[in-house]
């Protein structure tokens, strides 16, 4: 294998993952966690602080497994029933007398949560306190990156300064020769045994999509759109079917269902919507489990690819990029060239680039149905010769769009963050 296509699955190893609930909650949930286990004793307080960005994305959502919003709930269930070894899975085996516990630290005012300026984008510190003794972990750049832990302020664990970017989001394309061309040529040249692993994420997101069309999660976005199918208002067609199935994963998500989703670059949503279109558009063109692996592994690393051009949390809502990832991948599975595939790629950017993000809640299926309806639509047009070239931020070629991209969210975003952030905090 192509030492560069090693690197291409080590990197999708590394941001592409199983999480349990959103990932700004359970991040605070895996510091107390590893806070109390750093402790050794059950905790007589605890006090979490997490960047803003973290805290916008933590505050309306459910935790699973609890029936709870945000952050609070998130800490005192790690503190009091986390598994520190699952990472974003650290809620698995919550039971219903871990969430009576947890409630109860929180009402007896014994859990403080605070949301603190600083200069990283995904930053979380638990210390949990008991018995005169005191435990701190800090968590740091990823949603697991732990940088540190301290007992009774000795510290205990560091981050090796040799590992700056190790397990870091923001640094995950770091010194990688990759492109969108060198991605379509892994995905579709590789021996498609070493990216099976890929149809995992068809396997869990699937999952939450049956489970999102059964149970009444959230807005019920894709119940809805089924109820109206069945009234023949809305036709039950491949465009209306992607949306459905992938809006109703994240239904579930967001309502905290008890299922993991195979998040991707830190976001469930996006895992969602850089899967399901593409089982979707695989099942119709009844391509092999191979082929749809190599679809998958084209949506997720693409989708890598675009947010490694701006930081991991904004005022964007990353469901634009992965949609156009997915667009991509779904084209590639209809048979297009590599042109067509970047045609429709460049339309989802151009289509709904101005979805901004404003927190992690229910109405995140409502993004998540539009992006993914833009990057169906998109698809088609690309197949017809219609292709967005030279408008506005885009421009003659992708890459350059990519780049387009990365620089009005870097650049011409921050203060469109503060403001979000300010508005919900008020």
């Amino acid at each position: 294998m192509k030492p560069q296509w090693s690197q291409y699955i080590k990197i999708i190893n590394s941001v592409v993952k199983p999480a349990l609930g959103c990932t700004e909650p359970i991040s605070a949930a895996l510091a107390s966690a590893l806070a109390v286990e750093t402790l050794g004793a059950p905790p007589e307080k605890l006090t979490v602080r997490v960047s803003e960005n973290l805290y916008k994305n933590a505050m309306g959502v459910f935790v699973p497994g609890t029936g709870r919003k945000g952050l609070y709930i998130a800490a005192a269930a790690g503190a009091v029933a986390g598994e520190p070894g699952k990472g974003l899975e650290v809620l698995k085996n919550i039971t219903e007398d871990d969430v009576i516990k947890a409630q109860r630290l929180i009402d007896e005012g014994r859990v403080e949560v605070n949301a603190v300026a600083s200069d990283v984008f995904i930053y979380c510190q638990a210390i949990a306190e008991a018995q005169g003794n005191s435990a701190r972990v800090e968590i740091s750049g990823g949603h697991t990156r732990v940088v540190s832990k301290a007992l009774n302020g000795k510290t205990v664990f560091s981050l090796d300064p040799c590992d700056s970017c190790a397990g870091s989001t923001e640094c995950v394309c770091d010194g990688v020769d990759i492109s969108i061309k060198g991605i379509y040529e892994f995905a579709t040249e590789v021996d498609a045994r070493a990216i099976l692993f890929m149809n995992q994420a068809a396997e869990l997101n699937c999952a939450l999509s049956r489970e999102g069309m059964s149970n009444e999660y959230g807005l019920q976005v894709g119940r809805t759109m089924k109820e109206h199918m069945g009234q023949g208002v809305l036709g039950e067609d491949l465009c209306n079917r992607i949306v459905m199935h992938t809006s109703a994963a994240s239904d579930a998500r967001m309502g905290g269902a008890p299922l993991p989703a195979m998040s991707n670059y830190g976001s469930g949503n996006q895992g969602i919507a850089a899967t399901v279109p593409v089982v979707e558009m695989a099942r119709f063109r009844q391509v092999s489990e191979d082929v749809q692996a190599r679809a998958l592994a084209m949506s997720h690393l693409m989708a890598i690819y675009i947010k490694s051009h701006y930081p991991p949390l904004s005022a964007f809502c990353g469901n634009s990029v992965t949609s156009a990832a997915s667009a991509f991948a779904m084209t590639y599975l209809s048979g297009g060239s590599f042109e067509q595939c970047c045609h429709a790629m460049q339309n989802v950017m151009s289509d709904c680039s101005g979805m901004v993000c404003d927190g992690a809640k229910s109405s995140c299926a409502m993004k998540v149905a539009t992006s993914s309806g833009v990057a169906i639509r998109s698809c088609l047009m690309a197949l017809n010769g219609s292709a967005v070239n030279q408008q506005g931020i885009i421009a003659g070629d992708v890459e350059n769009t990519i780049k387009n991209v990365g620089q009005m969210i870097s650049s011409g975003m921050s203060s469109t963050d503060e403001t979000i952030i300010n508005i919900m905090r008020a």
